[in-house]
């Protein structure tokens, strides 16, 4: 099959510019980050962010690389996957892990590297990656309903919310359970079966986001066991479920600090404070997106 190029207008459109305009800034924000001194204790707490903010740079720059070229040559076309939701996901996932990062980096990295001519422009092209996804978003979602896919649409969109939730989670989370475990002073068992039951409920959030992408990307839906419908709602009530749980376990976790006061590790009432909110946010998008399902189904039945 011969090799289809955009023609030279498509090469100054608004989508063309801005996901080239993705690929470079992604590009010049982990560059930056890479050539700085290698941290000297890989367990330090800045360490475990810098290598999160590193993998979402790199992560990102390199699917929007692979779209950027599929979109040029015309390809994407013989990839068994829905285009119109990768590419959504894509942009509106990349906006909110740019902004994960774009936080993360001048708060957790950029106070022990130093404020260095390097790290400052690093932080401010993380801030710019962060702009050029979010504009991809929103030129998205000025297209048709019917280019944009069902990630376009208000249920699509908190689904990626969601998963948004579910990878913040996994260094947060590893990083209060190590420096719980190396807190000096801390009394035994204070603070144990909260940490390992929030991971365990946060886990199991995640591979039902995963699952549920997946079937989306993949175009799955009519294969599935149960209407479609019913497995979305099924996902978002114990998504609320489970998240309430570790909602109210997060609280918990911050008054039991306040008890403790100063015997803690440093930094770990910032870390549980984090997680509170990155809690809070997900529940709030499970809930809307369990509201939206329950109106879907009920809107069916009495059709």
């Amino acid at each position: 099959m011969p090799v289809i190029v955009l023609e030279a207008s498509d090469f100054t459109s608004p989508l063309f510019l801005v996901r080239t305009w993705e690929v470079l800034s992604g590009c010049i924000t982990f560059s930056l980050v890479a050539s700085l001194e290698p941290p000297k204790d890989p367990s330090d707490l800045h360490s475990t962010f810098r290598i999160f903010c590193m993998f979402i740079w790199c992560f990102f720059f390199t699917l929007t690389l692979l779209i950027h070229i599929l979109s040029i040559i015309q390809f994407h076309s013989l990839i068994p996957i829905s285009w119109k939701n990768l590419t959504m996901t894509t942009a509106v996932l990349g906006a909110l892990m740019g902004l994960s990062a774009s936080v993360v980096f001048p708060w957790m990295v950029m106070h022990h590297e130093g404020r260095l001519t390097r790290t400052v422009a690093a932080a401010v092209a993380s801030c710019i990656t962060f702009l050029a996804y979010s504009s991809e978003t929103y030129v998205l979602r000025t297209q048709a309903h019917e280019q944009r896919g069902y990630m376009g649409s208000n249920p699509g969109l908190l689904k990626i919310l969601q998963l948004w939730g579910g990878c913040n989670m996994i260094p947060l989370v590893m990083e209060v359970v190590h420096s719980q475990g190396s807190a000096s002073g801390l009394p035994s068992g204070v603070l144990s079966w909260q940490l390992w039951l929030s991971t365990a409920l946060y886990g199991v959030c995640v591979l039902m986001s995963l699952v549920t992408h997946v079937v989306i990307l993949g175009d799955l839906a009519g294969r599935c066991f149960l209407p479609f419908d019913k497995f979305l709602a099924a996902f978002s009530m114990i998504g609320v479920l489970l998240y309430m749980v570790a909602t109210v376990i997060c609280f918990t976790k911050i008054l039991q600090l306040k008890e403790l006061g100063n015997i803690a590790r440093p930094g770990v009432t910032e870390l549980i404070i984090m997680e509170t909110v990155v809690a809070s946010i997900t529940l709030l998008a499970y809930t809307v997106d369990l509201a939206f399902s329950i109106k879907l189904l009920c809107d069916r039945s009495h059709a």
